[in-house]
């Protein structure tokens, strides 16, 4: 049994408020598409994204594109569904304060 819950829609839509950009794929992820200023900065901003993440013990998928990096979230030890924990480390990556100017 996992001790992380799938947020409700209403959850959902409350938090949301607190991460701009960030939107729901239904109920089994969150994602954000980051513009970057240049390419090396996208790989930048991925890299801190990993490094984050690896302290979270909380791992996104990515794509990292033409001045432009995706990241998404979603519990794989709540069945695939978004959790508190996908809003909390998506709030954490806002905090890296990206992206930042070429």
């Amino acid at each position: 049994m996992s001790k992380y819950t799938p947020l409700t829609t209403a959850e959902l839509a409350s938090a949301l408020i607190s991460i701009p950009g960030w939107i729901p794929e239904g109920d089994v992820a969150i994602s954000k598409t980051y513009n970057m200023p240049t390419y090396i900065a996208g790989v930048a901003f991925a890299s801190a994204v990993a490094i984050l993440a690896e302290a979270h013990d909380h791992h996104p998928d990515m794509t990292i594109g033409w001045k432009k990096v995706t990241v998404r979230f979603s519990t794989h030890d709540a069945g695939n569904k978004i959790t508190q924990k996908d809003v909390e480390i998506a709030q954490a990556i806002e905090g890296l304060g990206y992206p930042k100017p070429a």
